[in-house]
């Protein structure tokens, strides 16, 4: 009687837009890494910031492609940028883009010594500034920005005009929920409301 053969697990190629490179996920076929997450390293690609971008697989016409749910600072990297005689605000809060709500973990560390009212105006004034930048832009387009740096420099010039700092980060970027996104009613045609009124 012939052995029944055993299935090997093979290395299937996915793609991650976002960085516009490809991993390999050991599976025995393509369809089991549906919904598995991949984290990778991102320290050497940003010049030594230590981050992690966690990303999750999804099949497509025979494809693994990734898309990001979260990005995360190093405590490491944290630590090496605090210095004696500065202190450091943070903030989480929960907020909605285009088409997930987010949650949104600043980091900012002043270049003095400051008072409780200082960081409280620094964390209230991040705090307003993301959630209007974030509101009209999709989860996708906001990781980009994050890895670009494009939040963080002008987040940090608005917040000098409160107190200077010699760091301003985003510590956790994460989808906490895919939202349904609305489609815009396309406007009726003339002949249309002639046929209504009729």
């Amino acid at each position: 009687m012939a052995k029944p053969t055993k299935k090997k697990k093979r290395f299937f190629d996915v793609e991650m837009p976002i960085l516009g490179k490809e991993t390999q996920l050991i599976g025995y076929e393509l369809k089991d890494l549906e919904g598995r997450f991949i984290k990778y390293d991102l320290t050497r690609t940003l010049r030594g910031k230590s981050m992690i971008l966690k990303l999750k697989v999804k099949i497509e016409d025979d494809k693994a492609t990734s898309t990001p749910k979260e990005t995360k600072l190093m405590p490491s990297f944290l630590r090496r940028m605090m210095r004696k005689g500065t202190n450091y605000v943070e903030d989480s809060f929960s907020t909605e883009c285009k088409d997930a709500q987010v949650r949104i973990k600043p980091f900012m560390i002043t270049r003095r010594k400051v008072s409780r009212a200082v960081r409280k105006a620094l964390r209230e004034k991040a705090r307003e500034e993301l959630t209007n930048y974030v509101k009209d832009k999709t989860a996708d387009e906001l990781f980009d920005d994050i890895l670009k740096n494009q939040i963080q420099k002008p987040l940090s010039l608005k917040l000098k005009k409160v107190y200077p700092l010699s760091l301003c980060e985003i510590r956790v970027f994460k989808v906490e929920k895919e939202l349904e996104v609305k489609k815009e009613e396309k406007p009726k045609k003339d002949s249309d409301k002639i046929k209504e009124e009729k």
